[in-house]
């Protein structure tokens, strides 16, 4: 299944196929939104060769981010990205509808 109401950046499609070419498979990452975090919710990220039934695919440029129904409620409208700066390199979702955030980036609050 794909889905028009979340983007994958540039950077972010780059980074998940520099990782499946240094594992030597193809890989694409799973983008959740679980409770918890200290504002509520918190993004779930993980490495993944295959989609489950229920996952909506996202596609750039060869390169794929899955996300369940249940979390793309939370994540519409958003763009997965990926960041390299001083502090550390990682995914990041840019979510308009995160009204909070704690100093982490990793927990919203809707």
């Amino acid at each position: 299944m794909t889905s028009t109401d979340l983007t994958l950046s540039p950077s972010a499609a780059q980074r998940i196929h520099s990782i499946g070419k240094a594992e030597g498979r193809p890989v694409m990452l799973r983008v959740a939104v679980e409770g918890g975090g200290c504002s509520g919710f918190q993004y779930q990220f993980d490495l993944v060769e295959e989609a489950l039934p229920d996952d909506l695919r996202i596609e750039r440029d060869g390169a794929a981010a899955l996300v369940d129904e249940m979390s793309l409620v939370l994540l519409k409208g958003s763009e997965i990205d990926y960041v390299d700066e001083l502090a550390g390199a990682e995914f990041r979702v840019r979510n308009p509808n995160a009204k909070s955030s704690c100093g982490c980036g990793v927990s919203f609050s809707i």
